[in-house]
């Protein structure tokens, strides 16, 4: 008798099952994805531990919330006297309590720097981003303050998130772009953030989230090895 080739089965009222050809499919994206965040563990610990904050700041009380939050903040008060303590504080958590869509941007941007550098290098784009963009546009508060372009209670005002860590981590990446793409992918990235400053209502975190990017562009010599790594993997025609 011929041998009978596999296929589809049926059920009792004759509709194909294709469940087992279903499995074999999702099973490569599913490990696709385990890897993916396997070889990024910082940027999903720091995720995981951003959503945890966030549930945390959903259950309290909007008016202890504020206080809260400005305790954690790298507001001109705070950094005058626990300086490193709200530094690192200040980048677990997210004023506006949406975590979902920086889950989208720490896996599109932070976990392919983290993927490209290594852990250590990504780690240090960030730390430097968010320090430096911190630094410099509290010191430009500090100066709109003195030359009463701001009022004295901003002082005070909060200032926490990893908006900074990312906008550098994200012009990073302009050394990880083929080319000639990295010019015009540059040029995007400081028209997103230069526009801003450009505005009347512009702020000291406008102010930062540019410096963040200078501050990523400027850590090309981390990436040096990575880019050398990159043209033996995919050396030019001949």
């Amino acid at each position: 008798m011929p041998r009978k080739r596999p296929g589809p089965t049926t059920d009792g009222n004759g509709s194909t099952r294709t469940g087992g050809h279903d499995r074999d499919r999702t099973r490569p994206r599913l490990t696709a994805v385990r890897h993916w965040i396997a070889t990024a563990p910082g940027t999903y610990i720091w995720l995981t531990v951003l959503f945890v904050t966030t549930v945390v700041l959903h259950r309290m009380p909007p008016a202890f919330e504020d206080e809260f939050l400005r305790d954690r903040s790298t507001n001109l008060h705070e950094l005058s006297q626990n300086p490193v303590r709200v530094l690192i504080s200040s980048a677990f958590w997210i004023d506006g309590g949406r975590w979902l869509p920086y889950a989208v941007l720490f896996t599109v941007f932070h976990a392919t720097a983290e993927h490209w550098l290594g852990t250590l290098r990504w780690l240090a784009v960030a730390t430097a981003a968010h320090v430096v963009a911190t630094l410099v546009g509290e010191g430009v508060l500090a100066w709109a303050i003195r030359q009463d372009h701001a009022p004295q209670s901003a002082a005070d005002a909060r200032d926490i998130g990893v908006s900074y860590a990312l906008a550098g981590v994200i012009a990073v990446l302009t050394y990880r772009v083929p080319r000639p793409w990295p010019y015009v992918y540059a040029f995007a990235v400081l028209v997103f953030y230069g526009i801003p400053l450009l505005a009347d209502g512009r702020t000291f975190t406008d102010v930062g989230h540019f410096t963040a990017v200078l501050t990523g562009l400027a850590c090309y010599p981390l990436t040096r090895s990575r880019r050398k790594t990159q043209k033996t993997k995919h050396p030019a025609a001949q």
